[in-house]
């Protein structure tokens, strides 16, 4: 399908014009995105945890130490909510209450399962790394089976999503168009700097064509 069916839980309620459940529109954002908070019930005690995240077809990632709390419970069939949001701007009104951010955000619901293949899990890894810096996975040494048994990771299928997204400028009341104080917005981005070489790195080791420049996903 190419749009979620909003339930009770994933439906927008607050500002409904700026959500989507477009299928596209949240993989847009999940992807763009290079951190996610998952949240979770430990106990009796909520929880949220910003990890890395990745999406391959319907299915979004996150990985940890095979230790971390969050992948042990996670693993047992505990409901979860992931969340991604990217800042595009600061928006400034003409009274304090109409202040704003411009922004990206998608939250997806689901149950997650621990990724126990070894095969699945190398491939998943590869993933990660190839989606950041493509090729690089095929340029590094082979995983140790210490790192490989170290580290979780952790699936859930994409069942249940929204976004929400404001753009544009302030909305400020009919009255107060009129006040002299400066309102616009202050575009916010990610952005990558001039890649610093390690101070261990051999001399003769150059910088990868594909580093040259680096750009974000997208």
């Amino acid at each position: 399908m190419d749009t979620f069916s909003p339930t009770p839980i994933s439906k927008i309620k607050r500002h409904p014009e700026r959500g989507s459940y477009d299928r596209a529109a949240v993989y847009a954002i999940l992807d763009a995105g290079l951190v996610c908070h998952v949240g979770y019930a430990l106990g009796d005690q909520p929880v949220v945890t910003p990890t890395i995240h990745w999406r391959e077809g319907d299915t979004l990632y996150w990985h940890g130490s095979a230790a971390s709390r969050m992948l042990e419970t996670l693993a047992t069939g505990v409901k979860a909510c992931v969340t991604v949001t990217i800042v595009d701007g600061l928006v400034l009104a003409r009274s304090a209450f109409t202040h704003s951010m411009n922004y990206r955000s998608a939250m997806v619901f689901g149950t997650a399962r621990l990724v126990e293949g070894r095969a699945e899990k190398l491939a998943a890894l590869e993933y990660l790394i190839d989606r950041l810096y493509p090729g690089r996975w095929a340029t590094l040494r082979a995983p140790h089976e210490k790192e490989i048994k170290a580290t979780a990771v952790i699936a859930m299928p994409i069942a249940e999503a929204s976004a929400k997204v404001r753009s544009g400028p302030p909305l400020d009341a009919a009255d107060d168009i009129s006040a002299k104080v400066w309102a616009g917005v202050i575009p916010l981005a990610l952005a990558p700097g001039a890649p610093v070489p390690d101070p261990k790195l051999d001399a003769s080791t150059s910088l990868p064509d594909a580093l040259t420049p680096f750009a974000l996903p997208r």
